[in-house]
């Protein structure tokens, strides 16, 4: 195993090709996303991740599965997870006769964020699926169509006391979380699929605001993803490709020691810098050059998947000639998220009380 292996791969299908498997070995692969079309069913996906494990056993194997809109698996068993703002919008009903008399909404939006992280976690997990990034801690400032309903709330107090109870699910089930997207997105209207949006506020605004929960959270926090957003009052760069935001910001002023995953750099926006479209491995190097341990490719196992293969000869040359250095720290980050217990079957799951009780407390 190298010293760092910092890449997030994707597959193309529901199960592994021999050039899969080549990919996934590969000593710069640290891990692999799922998408919806590597799902068919519980009984497939739990071959393919059994599969993959048995290409590497340290590969983290995530999946972008929030509730709402972003959800990978939704049949076969899996709950319908509502959008994070249906918490939000719980915590603001003090409800009426009964509800009134079970508590404050604050309280039953908080255990039912705690029953949704539990719910996500184990049945992730009883299908081999490591991790998930989530939650969203964008804001809900109406404006962004991207985030909408993936945010909680738009008072940052709620939004981490809200994300603090899904993380505590998450924990409970043995699942390592996500902050996304750092330092804050919903802000912005464009969608950084395609543009690359601009925040033109002040350092002290966001910190205050859109950043907020994130220092509140360091206690549970075990990852963060940065925006594909400029901050022009703070630096020219993407925050992803960003040194003052991720280390002096981040690192150094908010004090947090987790993971760092850049966002999807096959999204053309988020590849962007100084007016130009760097390269798949360029834009590697200068998300890990900036501070992240972990950087993300989606999509481009799809068709021939030369991309994939571009981008691992290209980030091994660049490894020999001393463009970005290999860092024992971010490795240990990475391994930190792998789950350090066995997870359930699903069968011992659907007969668990907590998952029962938790399934109930859903909104």
């Amino acid at each position: 195993m190298t010293e760092h292996a910092p890449l997030i791969i994707d597959i193309a299908g529901t199960e592994l090709t021999p050039a899969d498997r080549v990919r996934l070995a590969h000593p710069l692969v640290g891990g692999m996303i799922l998408f919806a079309r590597n799902w068919q069913d519980r009984a497939q996906l739990l071959a393919l991740t059994a599969e993959i494990k048995a290409v590497r056993d340290d590969l983290l194997i995530c999946v972008d599965h929030e509730g709402g809109r972003v959800q990978r698996f939704r049949t076969d068993g899996f709950t319908h997870l509502p959008p994070m703002r249906a918490f939000g919008q719980m915590w603001m009903d003090d409800g009426q006769g009964a509800k009134r008399r079970e508590g404050s909404g604050a309280m039953r939006a908080m255990d039912a964020a705690t029953a949704a992280g539990y719910v996500l976690g184990c049945e992730l997990r009883a299908c081999g699926v490591d991790f998930s990034f989530t939650p969203v801690l964008d804001l809900d400032w109406g404006e962004s169509g991207v985030i909408g309903d993936r945010a909680f709330h738009a008072d940052p107090r709620v939004v981490a006391a809200l994300a603090k109870s899904l993380m505590h699910g998450l924990l409970q089930a043995g699942m390592a979380n996500c902050g996304k997207h750092f330092p804050g997105h919903g802000f912005v209207k464009a969608d950084s699929h395609t543009d690359m949006p601009v925040d033109s506020r002040g350092l002290q605004a966001i910190l205050a605001g859109d950043a907020a929960p994130y220092p509140w959270l360091a206690s549970v926090l075990t990852s963060v993803m940065p925006a594909h957003v400029i901050y022009p009052k703070v630096d020219k760069r993407p925050a992803g490709f960003s040194a003052k935001w991720l280390q002096d910001i981040l690192r150094g002023r908010l004090r947090f020691d987790g993971a760092i995953f850049s966002d999807d750099l096959s999204m053309e926006a988020a590849r962007r810098l100084n007016g130009k479209t760097l390269s798949f491995t360029d834009a590697a190097i200068e998300a890990l050059n900036a501070g992240c341990d972990m950087a993300l490719l989606c999509n481009q196992s799809l068709g021939d998947g030369l991309a994939l293969d571009g981008l691992l000869d290209g980030l091994q040359t660049a490894l020999e000639q001393g463009r970005w250095t290999p860092s024992l720290d971010s490795e240990s980050r990475r391994l930190a998220l792998l789950p350090e217990t066995l997870p359930q079957s699903w069968e011992e799951l659907m007969l668990q009380p907590a998952y029962r009780n938790a399934l109930d407390r859903l909104p």
